[in-house]
């Protein structure tokens, strides 16, 4: 992790559609965009924050899903090369707010996307928590290295059936 985040999204590590991933109809079956999401997020955590798995083992603070929306744009084959990107759009003392891009590596193309809410939650009392100053110093970092950044077209979007008319 570096003191200093940078103003560009954070990129994690470069992930492959397993065959195992794939469906009927011969691309990434829909459940596998969220495990790697969530692996991809993982390292989100741990590399851009320092909340993942080693900081939940001290303090027994973890971060809970609250609400997800995802958007599929375009298709991953199998052995496809892809990696995400992340974004933090908004935080408060309990609440991350990010927003991820997952981008095929051959051509870049933009195949799906994640918004997601997230709570800090005492893993004792299973109740939220605010996270510790020094976790809400690296957050407040984040966000503002972020706040520049365009926002997504899909950031917000509300699901539905659109009609022309």
């Amino acid at each position: 992790m570096t003191d200093q985040p940078e103003a560009s999204a954070v990129a994690t590590p470069l992930q492959h559609v397993l065959p195992g991933w794939i469906d009927y109809n011969g691309h990434m079956n829909v459940g596998y965009y969220a495990i790697a999401f969530d692996q991809a997020f993982e390292h989100f955590l741990t590399d851009a924050l320092a909340l993942g798995e080693a900081w939940v083992a001290e303090t027994g603070q973890g971060p809970y899903a609250l609400q997800s929306h995802m958007h599929y744009l375009d298709e991953l084959l199998e052995g496809a090369a892809f990696r995400v990107n992340f974004r933090l759009l908004d935080a408060d003392a309990k609440r991350l707010h990010v927003f991820a891009e997952m981008r095929r590596e051959a051509d870049g193309a933009l195949c799906a996307t994640l918004e997601q809410l997230l709570m800090n939650v005492d893993l004792t009392t299973r109740r939220s928590t605010p996270y510790p100053p020094e976790a809400q110093a690296r957050i407040a970092a984040l966000r503002a290295a972020h706040a520049g950044l365009e926002r997504p077209a899909q950031a917000g979007a509300p699901i539905g059936i659109r009609r022309r008319g």
